[in-house]
């Protein structure tokens, strides 16, 4: 007999499986656009970059520390303060919790694009009255192992996960950039808390000069070779830097409270031993750059943006397969009997194999809506990618301007101040001998005094520029 005779009619087993067969070869065939990153101008150099030279590198060093960029500080409090935040920041713990919680998505949609099973029983007794009186109810029982799978024949699944992944992407870098801000927060904060320990030095070794100065006054003025004015002037010279002290300690709590809310601890329960002037030595460490194509790849912000075109463009194909059928596959197996030993008989099994299909007919226009405003919203975060990183060099550039201004200003200021400091021993020995009033004295000293000043918060802002430098670049770096 030949071959061909020895053939049978396809089973509907058979017809399925030819059918999921065709589905896994149509399978991924995505109405979404391929995603492309999106093209964004980025100059070859920095603009500013000429204005620090010397002072900054102009490529990563093998010696700098590996994202630990805090430590180029070189204080161990705030090396300390900065592990703390990074376990116990609420912001962080929220960033850490949203990121689990994407990735959670992504495996929901993962699974939703393989087939679901699902156990079934049940058991039932029924009855009624009838025309016979002692007739009893009647026991069912069943039990189905019952499977579905939607076909994912326009890879809408796909695309639902692959956004998905996407989104959690964005959440990583979210994460990043939150750690980055806390990060750089806790550094400006500790940063300007130290100078204000210096600053209130500072002031208190001026209260107690002015002290002796209001105590020369005063005698000049018993000895009859004075004014009372000499004696006003010098009081209210006092009076004047004791509220300066009183403000820079209340600045100095501040910041306080600013460092235990970043270390999750409540201000009452967290304190810093102030720090004299005389141990204070502001680091101003050297920041290596990077080329401004590389910012696209280090600042968290940028990647964050970037991930979200990828999921908007993830949802131009998912509107677009709504055009499409949506097909389904279901198989079921099971028994059914009496009591429950008729649940192991074959003779009571039952199956059924199916397949759905769903297709919209007319929706007046609204899937071409909907692909229309997924377009949009891909249009829209397209912009905001590039806006994203205009402002990341904007945010470079303007860190290096105030770099380079910062470096040139401290030595005019260190000549600045040691004029004021000739000027006000001048006028003081001048005072004693009668040569002058205390008018020019009480000038002399509220000009060597604003110097002091001036120099120590123009040390806080360079150090608070290379934080700022820092967080503009991206965080730490990589060697090589």
């Amino acid at each position: 007999m030949p071959a061909y005779y020895l053939r049978s009619k396809p089973s509907l087993f058979q017809k399925t499986g030819l059918g999921m067969a065709l589905a896994l070869l149509l399978a991924g065939c995505a109405m979404g656009p391929a995603y492309q990153r999106p093209v964004v101008d980025t100059p070859a150099a920095w603009k500013e970059a000429p204005a620090v030279a010397g002072w900054l590198p102009a490529a990563p060093a093998d010696g700098l520390a590996r994202g630990d960029w805090w430590t180029l500080f070189g204080d161990p409090t705030l090396n300390q303060l900065a592990a703390q935040v990074q376990v116990s920041n609420q912001n962080i713990a929220a960033a850490v919790a949203s990121v689990a919680q994407a990735r959670a998505l992504v495996g929901e949609r993962d699974a939703a694009r393989l087939p679901s099973v699902g156990l079934s029983g049940s058991a039932q007794r029924a009855g009624g009255e009838g025309s016979s009186r002692g007739s009893g109810g009647s026991n069912s029982v069943s039990a189905t192992l019952g499977a579905s799978w939607e076909l994912d024949l326009w890879g809408r699944l796909q695309l639902l996960a692959d956004g998905a992944r996407a989104s959690a992407q964005a959440s990583e870098a979210d994460l990043a950039a939150a750690r980055l801000s806390a990060l750089g927060t806790l550094a400006s904060s500790y940063l300007q808390l130290r100078a204000a320990d210096a600053e209130a030095g500072l002031l208190r070794s001026t209260v107690q000069g002015y002290e002796r100065s209001l105590q020369i006054a005063q005698n000049r003025y018993s000895a009859g070779v004075a004014a009372q004015t000499d004696v006003l002037q010098a009081q209210t010279q006092l009076a004047n830097t004791r509220a300066d002290l009183a403000g820079v300690l209340a600045d100095r709590a501040k910041l306080e409270h600013a460092i235990a809310v970043l270390t999750g601890v409540a201000p009452g329960g967290f304190a810093l031993p102030v720090q004299s002037d005389v141990a204070w030595a502001p680091v101003v460490p050297a920041i290596p750059l990077v080329v401004p194509s590389a910012l696209l790849q280090r600042r968290p912000d940028i990647a964050a943006a970037e991930r979200a075109v990828e999921a908007a463009n993830a949802q131009i194909g998912i509107q677009r397969s709504a055009y499409f059928p949506q097909l389904g596959l279901s198989a079921s197996v099971g028994q059914s009997g009496s009591v429950v030993a008729d649940l192991y008989r074959a003779s009571n099994s039952l199956w059924a194999v199916g397949l759905s299909l769903a297709q919209v007919v007319f929706d007046a226009g609204a899937i071409t809506s909907q692909v229309e405003g997924a377009k949009a919203g891909h249009a829209a975060a397209v912009a905001r990618y590039r806006q994203t990183v205009l402002v990341a060099f904007q945010s470079v550039e303007d860190q290096l301007t105030q770099a380079a201004t910062l470096a040139a200003q401290e030595g005019l200021r260190r000549e600045a101040l040691a004029a004021a400091e000739r000027t006000e021993q001048q006028m003081l020995n001048r005072y004693r001998a009668g040569q002058v009033g205390y008018t020019e004295v009480v000038a002399a000293q509220a000009s060597a005094l604003s110097a002091r000043r001036a120099l120590l918060q123009l040390q806080v802002n360079r150090q608070v520029a290379a934080v700022l430098l820092v967080q503009a670049l991206g965080g730490g770096w990589q060697a090589g």
